[in-house]
């Protein structure tokens, strides 16, 4: 996807404050964080949205959520307490037409969430 901005950003086109990268996928801080800590997973393959993945071929999102585990863990998040949060459409609030998991630490977080 040549327009997407975190397409732009796994091909080194746009910078960011990478946190993990590895071959699938790439993690780096937020720019507009709504948390002390509030980062993002995306994989690096463009995929808009976690039913775009087609049935039996997962292993993206597997991987996305495996690199969120280790965050979590490296970031000793699993003993702070922390959110995540997938938005899926315009209207649920995703900005960019990627799939990205925020990983959201450092504050009270409130319930409902929005």
């Amino acid at each position: 996807m040549n327009d997407c901005l975190f397409c732009k950003i796994v091909n080194n086109q746009i910078p960011a404050t990478k946190i993990h990268e590895d071959e699938h996928t790439l993690a780096f801080k937020d720019i507009q964080p709504q948390a002390p800590v509030h980062l993002l997973v995306v994989p690096k393959e463009h995929v808009a949205a976690v039913h775009e993945y087609p049935a039996g071929k997962l292993d993206g999102l597997m991987k996305v959520f495996e690199t969120v585990a280790a965050i979590v863990k490296k970031n000793g998040l699993d003993e702070k307490g922390y959110r995540l949060v997938i938005n899926s459409g315009e209207k649920a609030g995703q900005s960019v037409n990627h799939l990205h998991v925020h990983i959201l630490s450092g504050r009270q977080m409130h319930w409902p969430p929005g």
